[in-house]
């Protein structure tokens, strides 16, 4: 397996990544404004935003470490598992993010739905990045 072949799966998940920041940035932002301090759905939804954060940063630290040529089987199934991880807690994310875009003051909405937007951008560099690896990888990781 050659190293670069990794590079497509790093690139997607750092986007993911950078997708989460803003997700992470702009929802927590939130907690420390009075008007949205206490909006429903925010608290729940970081109880998934943590570990799906957590997910990215492991799976893109994987990938850089394969793109760069390690070749530990173990590396690529924590990439998998990472990758499956974050897809999971993604689905948690998104309904809290709803809960506080049906929740929020008229005035704090079009914030909302930017994050909602981020949160878009990072589900699908991590739909690219699983499609990627799964490219170069077996089958069986993704059962």
């Amino acid at each position: 397996m050659r190293q670069n072949s990794w590079e497509p799966v790093a690139t997607a998940i750092n986007r993911s990544l950078y997708g989460e920041l803003m997700v992470c940035s702009m929802s927590t932002q939130l907690f420390y404004i009075q008007e949205t301090a206490n909006l429903k759905g925010n608290e729940q939804m970081h109880t998934h935003l943590v570990p799906a954060s957590y997910h990215r940063v492991t799976a893109s630290g994987s990938a850089l470490r394969l793109m760069n040529g390690d070749t530990e089987q173990s590396i690529i199934q924590t990439l998998v598992g990472c990758l499956k991880n974050a897809e999971q807690r993604d689905k948690q994310v998104r309904e809290g993010l709803m809960t506080m875009l049906d929740d929020a003051p008229d005035s704090y909405r079009t914030f909302i739905e930017s994050i909602i937007q981020w949160q878009d951008y990072a589900e699908i560099h991590l739909q690219n990045s699983k499609d990627d690896a799964q490219q170069i990888t077996e089958k069986e990781l993704w059962l």
